[in-house]
């Protein structure tokens, strides 16, 4: 029988075990790579403050990284009686080095070790997020310049209101992506301090260098207080699942408008035929549920932060086990959004639009207010153009060429797409990801 880290005399009950262990074991096959990563950095650190000998740390070195890569193809388990991932690199460790594998927990607590092991799973996967947003801009950016000539109706309160264009809608989207970057870049640099060293949450009597750890992991800098380093735990979480949440915000109004769009009654784009479903009674249906399921996922992932803010609300400083179920919630949520940015990119890729909307007179009455600032721009009075158009249309005598002559930045003929394309640049090139890459590819020898 596997003994736990931290069990002395005393076996726990069987039932409060399972209780207490919950899904811990699922969720930290998600941070197993990391975990080693994260020893490695430490145990390299020990050796520099004579915890270690040069050989036993060339040793544990070698066995980490036959651990890491088996954890990369994905061969990683967490053996049953074994409480967690870093329960189970230690087993690992000791079983094929003897008692050296036992010295790699000096001067840590497994309260530091989560904590680090989910810093170092959230950045890369904020990484990930990151390239299919960027991915999707592109794709939307492409899309407005290449139907930028193509009205469409604008609505408010659904209600035709006012000419648009496919190179506005396309375009708000992508302009709308760069501010959620903005949002997740700033969750990445709070994410990208390392808060290894802080233990159970107040430090060690070891002269452990915690510089030296924060260099060879590629964090930006360290989570200082080591009070505040465990008082992060939740925090991290909630503030990257707001940032999360914001883009998927986008995505979901995305998808209602694909959905409003595609309907036979506003005919406006067609989605792919191979993206749609049919019924199982009607033969004529072509339904956009990849759409449909974004939409709900992207709300169910709107309510993440929530989710993290109720677990973790009212927890004094320290650290309590109800942490432990915000990594149920928290772990799968980048693959999920992760999917919602693949498909859309992929439908917004092959989306093809109506360039003959306007042809229908129903869409007329959007050009009254061209009319009305055709009227003043000729000497007419604001309020008195307004009057006389309103009343040509109650008359049923309101007529217009369906053409536009918008200029001023981000309108229909200035859509300033390669303005926007300059933040994203900005925005992407402010993450910075290379620090973390280097410093990763060092400690494993790539």
């Amino acid at each position: 029988m596997v003994q736990k880290l931290w069990e002395k005399s005393v076996q726990v009950n069987k039932e409060i075990e399972r209780f207490t262990v919950g899904r811990d074991r699922e969720m930290d096959l998600y941070l197993a790579k990391y975990d080693v990563l994260g020893s490695m950095a430490h145990i390299t650190m020990l050796e520099s403050i004579g915890l270690l000998e040069k050989d036993e740390l060339a040793s544990l070195l070698a066995e980490l990284k036959r651990i890491y890569a088996s954890a990369e193809k994905g061969e990683f388990v967490i053996e049953e009686g074994v409480e967690d991932v870093h329960s189970q690199v230690e087993l690992m460790l000791t079983r094929r080095l003897g008692d050296v594998g036992k010295k790699i927990h000096s001067g840590r607590s497994r309260n530091d070790q989560v904590l680090l092991d989910l810093k170092l799973f959230t950045r890369s996967r904020i990484k990930d997020i990151a390239e299919e947003v960027e991915g999707l801009f592109q794709v939307l950016i492409r899309q407005s310049e290449r139907y930028k000539e193509v009205l469409m109706p604008g609505y408010t309160h659904l209600q035709v209101a006012m000419p648009s264009s496919f190179g506005l809608w396309f375009g708000a989207y992508a302009e709308s992506l760069v501010d959620d970057m903005l949002f997740l870049q700033a969750a990445f640099k709070m994410c990208n301090r390392n808060p290894l060293g802080s233990a159970a949450g107040y430090g060690s009597s070891f002269p452990l260098n915690r510089t030296m750890t924060t260099r060879l992991l590629g964090f930006d800098s360290l989570n200082y207080n080591v009070v505040y380093a465990q008082m992060g735990r939740g925090k991290m979480e909630r503030n990257v699942a707001f940032a999360l949440a914001t883009i998927a915000g986008t995505l979901s109004k995305l998808a209602f408008d694909a959905c409003l769009f595609n309907s036979q009654n506003f005919g406006f784009v067609k989605l792919p035929d191979e993206c749609t479903t049919g019924s199982s009674i009607m033969p004529h249906k072509k339904n956009p549920d990849v759409f449909e399921l974004i939409r709900a996922k992207c709300n169910k992932l709107q309510s993440l932060p929530q989710q993290i803010m109720m677990i973790a609300n009212n927890l004094p400083s320290g650290y309590f086990r109800d942490l432990q179920i915000i990594k149920e919630v928290f772990l799968p949520a980048f693959q999920e959004l992760e999917d919602c940015l693949r498909m859309t990119t992929y439908i917004m890729t092959e989306i093809r639009v109506n360039e003959h909307i306007l042809d229908d007179d129903r869409y007329t009455l959007m050009f009254s207010v061209e009319e009305v600032n055709r009227l003043a721009r000729e000497g007419m009075p604001f309020r008195d153009a307004y009057k006389k158009v309103g009343l040509d249309i109650e008359a049923g005598k309101f007529t217009h060429a369906k053409t536009v002559h918008h200029t001023h930045e981000g309108s229909i003929g200035n859509l300033c797409n390669a303005e926007i394309s300059a933040l994203m640049r900005q925005v992407v090139d402010g993450f910075n990801f290379g620090g973390m890459e280097t410093a990763e590819k060092a400690l494993l020898g790539r």
